[in-house]
């Protein structure tokens, strides 16, 4: 049987591309965002008691990862992209449904709008439903995952002095913990697992309207080397 959803609202995130975008909700409580809720979701009615609530959970749809055929294995990123597992013992982006799920901190409540913080989703996503956090509920204080039983060990980010002045000007520019957004994302290490750059190599992410730039000096440490206008 066949069913249609269609979208309650989309976000407006920090996150300009998929590259640098942490890989689980919380890793980066500095990353931001607005969920335009959409008609006839946009009145106060919908949202009427949210306020009282701290954090929700966003069910929503990998817009840019859809695709037609279905994977039953995949191949995480946080084994390094060389092992595989069933596709429903991962959050690896590639869905049935393109469906994802991620819990975030409520900011702020306002007809037709939420404030959002701690995401981990693209600009522009779609997202079909919002559910209160229910602690007593949601939290299971026997569960276990022996694939990610915790978070992945930060890798060091320093920065340029060049580059730590540009992204303190954006950062008042925007409003926003700009700096604090770098070094959050950045130390999760976007690269996948496997690969090992010369240090020479540069990469880049846009976070809000700036391009940020580093490479790797060493294997295990980050330099931040500019912040410039996207």
């Amino acid at each position: 049987m066949l069913h249609s959803v269609s979208p309650v609202g989309i976000l407006r995130s920090c996150f300009k591309e998929k590259f640098a975008i942490p890989r689980q909700p919380s890793l980066a409580p500095a990353a931001r965002g607005v969920l335009e809720l959409l008609p006839p979701y946009d009145t106060g009615e919908a949202v009427a008691g949210l306020e009282q609530v701290s954090h929700v959970w966003l069910l929503f749809l990998f817009h840019q990862a859809l695709e037609d055929k279905p994977r039953l294995r995949v191949r995480p990123p946080r084994l390094g992209g060389n092992r595989t597992l069933g596709v429903f013992a991962t959050r690896a982006t590639h869905r049935p449904n393109g469906i994802g799920q991620s819990v975030v901190r409520l900011d702020g409540v306002e007809p037709g709008r939420l404030h959002l913080s701690g995401i981990d989703l693209l600009d522009g996503t779609p997202v079909l439903d919002i559910k209160p956090y229910v602690p007593y509920a949601d939290i299971v204080e026997q569960a276990h995952n022996a694939i990610a039983d915790a978070p992945p060990a930060p890798i060091a980010v320093e920065w340029s002095a060049a580059a730590l002045a540009q992204a303190g000007e954006h950062a008042r520019r925007l409003g926003e913990p700009l700096v604090e957004l770098i070094e959050q994302c950045l130390a999760q290490d976007p690269r996948p697992a496997y690969q090992r750059p010369p240090a020479e190599r540069r990469y880049g992410a846009r976070l809000w309207d700036v391009d940020v730039h580093w490479h790797y000096p060493e294997p295990q440490r980050i330099r931040v080397l500019e912040v410039v206008p996207g």
